[in-house]
């Protein structure tokens, strides 16, 4: 008879934590996707009464961590890459940082990051 078993016993903790952090990195990427794309729209002169323009231009809007007036140069095009862009970038830092903070305090061991194997006894 073939049993399978865990080597590690703390695996459901170790792929829970996973999934956590793959679900934040993937959301936080997500909105700084949509910002870059909204930022290649403008830059592009798209037409915004488009379905697909307007759409990627309310997303935006709402997940620019409230830095849509924050530079304020002549340039439309540039004030949007400017404004965006930093956002886009501290959607990365937060996810980046969540991850880490995650990782770091709900992983077990000196190491915290322990890799898991399946034996067969």
């Amino acid at each position: 008879m073939v049993e399978e078993g865990v080597a590690n016993p703390d695996y459901t903790r170790i792929r829970t934590v996973n999934i956590v952090c793959t679900i934040i990195n993937v959301i936080t990427g997500m909105f700084a996707v949509v910002l870059g794309v909204h930022i290649v729209l403008v830059l592009g002169s798209a037409n915004m009464a488009n379905g697909f323009a307007s759409f990627v231009d309310g997303w935006a809007s709402g997940v620019n961590l409230g830095l849509s007036g924050l530079f304020t140069p002549d340039n439309a095009k540039l004030a949007t890459f400017l404004n965006e862009g930093l956002a886009a970038i501290m959607w990365l830092a937060i996810g980046a940082l969540l991850t880490y903070l995650i990782r770091r305090f709900a992983l077990p061991g000196p190491r915290r990051v322990q890799r898991y194997r399946r034996v067969v006894q």
